[in-house]
């Protein structure tokens, strides 16, 4: 091939990946300017006395008696807002019950319950929070789901129920610090997280489309009369993302739905390593379950053009090591808008750093690094998007 026809090969790629990056650039921009409006961390708060007896939580548990025990530690440490601590286990095999009656004797508010056989048609988990709101107390106004991995600051469920009120919510969600211990997950986890923040609006802004709603279950505020007219956990019984699948629907019904940072009121240490990582938490974040075909492909398209490709784009660039003053305008122009895509990654890696705690880490030093694993986890969601998992925290699915 001649100069001339690999200049006109060159320029024919660079304009159809210009075609392909240049809207999804200016969708992510668009998202990111939004930044500055957002909601302020939750801070944890002192309970007043028209918080008295305010929430039922309930937590889902199966087999976590090896991490269970800094959320039943923290859940005593919250205050007379809380009327009752519903633990709704799933037949553990592995202790988790004995920790629950431990922690019942120290506290009466804890509450140990075995949900009903799983039936057709429904996951384990939202299956048990269903169970737990059924049985929780109808004289509470809030119910707040937790997971058995997070460790709640105190004051973290004051804080959150007033700023529900305060804000007009009637279901909000946080997002959480995350624990790394682990070089590959240093490396591997922000990107994987990267995935959400490219496709939703930031934590603390209001989502005006019902459909792009985010949501975390890890720590799921509903106003109690909200969660018995839609059901319950009806609507999300076969979703492997019930928290987000559950926000959409009940955006949809014309409810306020908030997503803001908890990164100062919960901490949780989710997978152990990266191919727990990769393996467990990967397999959800697609979030097919709560999302139509077409806003899943829109997903793909996006995540490929501003986090998959503008690093190798870029690498390509530097292997190639042909002279910028010898690049056609459109590879120019490509090269331009992937450094720039590359200069974005690494401001959000600054942006997301007080969402980890690092302290006690091996390798911490990885976590910037991680944009190197854009690509990675990028595949990751691709993959996820089409497989339906046929396990889950050690249950078997048809």
């Amino acid at each position: 091939m001649n100069n001339d026809n690999a200049l006109i090969l060159e320029s024919a790629i660079s304009f159809f990946l210009l075609l392909i990056q240049l809207p999804a650039t200016a969708i992510l921009f668009s998202r990111l300017l939004k930044g500055p409006r957002r909601h302020p961390p939750i801070e944890p708060q002192q309970p007043t006395l028209e918080l008295l007896g305010k929430v039922s939580i309930v937590v889902p548990t199966l087999n976590e008696a090896l991490r269970i025990s800094p959320l039943l530690a923290g859940l005593s440490q919250q205050s007379y807002e809380v009327r009752e601590i519903m633990v709704v286990d799933s037949k553990s095999s592995d202790g988790t019950p004995d920790l629950v009656k431990a922690s019942q004797q120290k506290d009466p508010r804890f509450r140990l319950m075995t949900d009903d056989p799983l039936p057709s048609g429904w996951v384990g988990r939202p299956w048990a929070l269903h169970n737990g709101f059924l049985y929780s107390s109808e004289a509470s106004q809030w119910f707040l789901g937790l997971d058995a991995d997070i460790q709640p600051h105190p004051g973290l469920v004051a804080g959150l129920v007033k700023t529900a009120e305060a804000q007009g919510y009637d279901l909000v969600s946080l997002s959480p610090q995350f624990i790394l211990k682990y070089p590959g997950e240093c490396w591997l986890q922000p990107a994987l997280l990267m995935t959400l923040l490219y496709r939703f609006d930031p934590a603390g802004i209001n989502t005006e489309q019902p459909e792009r709603v985010m949501a975390n279950g890890q720590c799921f505020l509903c106003r109690r009369s909200v969660l018995a007219a839609v059901g319950g956990y009806s609507s999300a019984s076969n979703s492997f993302c019930d928290d987000v699948t559950l926000a959409r629907n009940i955006a949809i019904q014309g409810y306020k739905v908030g997503f803001l940072d908890g990164a100062k009121v919960l901490k949780v240490r989710m997978y152990e390593g990266a191919m727990e990582t990769w393996k467990e938490w990967g397999r959800s974040l697609d979030l097919k379950d709560a999302t139509s075909r077409s806003q899943l492909w829109g997903d793909l398209w996006l995540l490929t053009s501003v986090q998959g490709l503008p690093l190798l784009i870029v690498l390509t660039f530097l292997l190639i090591s042909t002279p910028l003053s010898h690049l056609a305008a459109p590879p120019l122009l490509l090269l331009g808008l992937n450094l720039f895509l590359v200069v974005i990654r690494f401001a959000m890696l600054i942006a997301i750093a007080p969402s980890y705690d690092r302290t006690n880490a091996k390798g911490s030093w990885l976590f910037w690094l991680s944009p190197l694993a854009d690509p990675f986890a990028v595949l990751r969601i691709f993959l996820s998007a089409f497989h339906t998992p046929r396990e889950w925290r050690g249950r078997k699915y048809s």
